[in-house]
């Protein structure tokens, strides 16, 4: 055990003082600071507002469409032809020429000088039905389509649990499982290609040589694995303090842009004018709407049985893969030669990945259930089941059957490393694996 803690010092600090290490730990942060930052700057910087004639042959439309912060509507008299020149010549976006086709049609093309978007043109298409709907309310019933909506009568459909009583949104838990399970995809084969790349340079360099002089191959390779998760987990905690940081600081720095109203107002006004038909939005000046939706999430959903459930099937399912990429790593003499072993690995974690929005619109189903118990891709479609709720007897069986796995790997893995550290010159194929590992010298 002595020889595994030195192994896996010298992992992790000869890892950690590399230059690579330092400037992805720098970098990581600003850029998923970006990622958060940029979007709300590029927001406020590239708005353009759209100029646009409307030429109305029903006469129902005329002076009625309302303009927004990305449109803006002018009606004219002129027929469609000399509208068409007049936008040219003044160097307007677009025509909008609203003809009737029949009793129960009518088309609306735009010629356009200037792409407007999917979002403007889905809003001009919504605007449009809208009036129509208003004016054959108010011809037919003699009610107009405000008064309806605010006799509307609307449904809300809502998750509760019967036994905790805790409210669930499928919105959010499929957010949240979802990121769950790809975090824990990315860091395994992140960090487990990091064993095997390393398990290659060391054997390529001959140091393997030495350093097995001293220790068993399995105790280098439990070091090893062991080692780099260390890294890995040290480089994952500093991204979130430091991109916290950021944040804050650019948050502190720039009120204005980064204040809950602007931010509400991005992330939840639709395209158009802002206004939700049938909503009266009202936000109290003295509660920042940002951190109270964090804490409501916060407090609706297990994050204590969340946290922990990632934590194990993080570790063991990096040292699960781990094992089978040193394994690789052993076997070859080149990273190019690793192909043909690392597709059988990657499959069952790319499988999990694609199968995920079946896993979660159907969480309690036998596909979600059997895909979770087996260990190769449990660690992602577990996470994926937490949040909506799994019976502590399946949690258990699949951490136990993930546990195992592990250990069954390692030692599978351990006989191919024992055999592969020293091959040099080799190409080894699936029979050669098999012999090594029924091997029991």
């Amino acid at each position: 055990m002595n020889k595994i803690w030195l192994i896996i010092q010298r992992e992790y600090l000869t890892r950690v003082k590399k230059r690579s290490f330092i400037i992805m730990t720098i970098l990581g942060p600003l850029l998923m600071a970006g990622v958060m930052i940029l979007p709300v700057y590029l927001s406020q910087k590239s708005d353009k507002v759209y100029q646009l004639l409307v030429v109305d042959e029903t006469g129902l439309f005329t002076d009625r469409i309302r303009d927004t912060r990305s449109l803006q509507f002018t009606s004219t008299e002129d027929p469609i032809a000399k509208a068409r020149e007049r936008a040219r010549a003044e160097r307007m976006d677009g025509v909008l020429y609203i003809m009737r086709e029949s009793v129960t049609r009518v088309s609306a093309p735009i010629f356009f000088e200037t792409q407007i978007g999917i979002s403007n043109i889905e809003y001009i298409r919504s605007e449009l039905q809208n009036i129509l709907d208003e004016v054959q309310l108010l011809s037919e019933f003699g009610i107009s389509k405000q008064e309806l909506d605010t006799r509307k009568v609307r449904v809300n459909v809502g998750l509760i649990d019967n036994q905790t009583d805790s409210i669930g949104n499928p919105v959010e838990l499929s957010i949240l499982s979802l990121a769950s399970g790809l975090v824990i995809y990315f860091f395994i084969f992140m960090f487990g290609s990091l064993v095997m790349r390393g398990v290659i340079e060391e054997k390529t360099s001959r140091i393997v040589e030495v350093i097995i002089s001293s220790v068993r191959p399995f105790q280098l390779m439990m070091g090893k694995i062991i080692g780099v998760a260390m890294v890995g987990l040290t480089q994952f905690l500093l991204w979130i303090v430091f991109t916290m940081v950021i944040v804050g600081f650019v948050s502190v720095a720039f009120p204005e842009s980064f204040s809950p109203d602007n931010l509400m107002q991005q992330q939840f006004t639709p395209p158009g004018n802002g206004v939700i038909p049938g909503e009266n939005l009202a936000i109290n000046p003295d509660v920042n709407p940002f951190l109270e939706g964090v804490y409501s999430l916060l407090d609706r959903i297990p994050l204590v049985s969340i946290l922990f459930a990632f934590l194990f099937y993080f570790l063991f399912g990096y040292l699960m893969y781990s094992a089978m990429f040193a394994a690789i790593g052993s076997a070859v003499d080149n990273e190019a030669d690793t192909q043909q072993f690392m597709l059988p690995v990657t499959i069952p974690m790319i499988f999990a990945i694609v199968m995920s929005s079946f896993i979660m619109n159907n969480p309690q189903g036998p596909v979600a259930f059997w895909l979770s118990i087996i260990p190769f891709t449990s660690p992602i479609t577990m996470m994926m089941r937490i949040p909506f709720g799994v019976p502590l007897w399946e949690l258990g069986l699949s951490m136990a059957s993930l546990l195992l796995a592990f250990l069954v790997m390692t030692w599978l893995a351990g006989k191919i490393y024992r055999t592969g550290i020293l091959m040099y010159g080799k190409k080894p194929t699936y029979r050669e694996l098999w012999k090594w590992i029924r091997y029991s010298g």
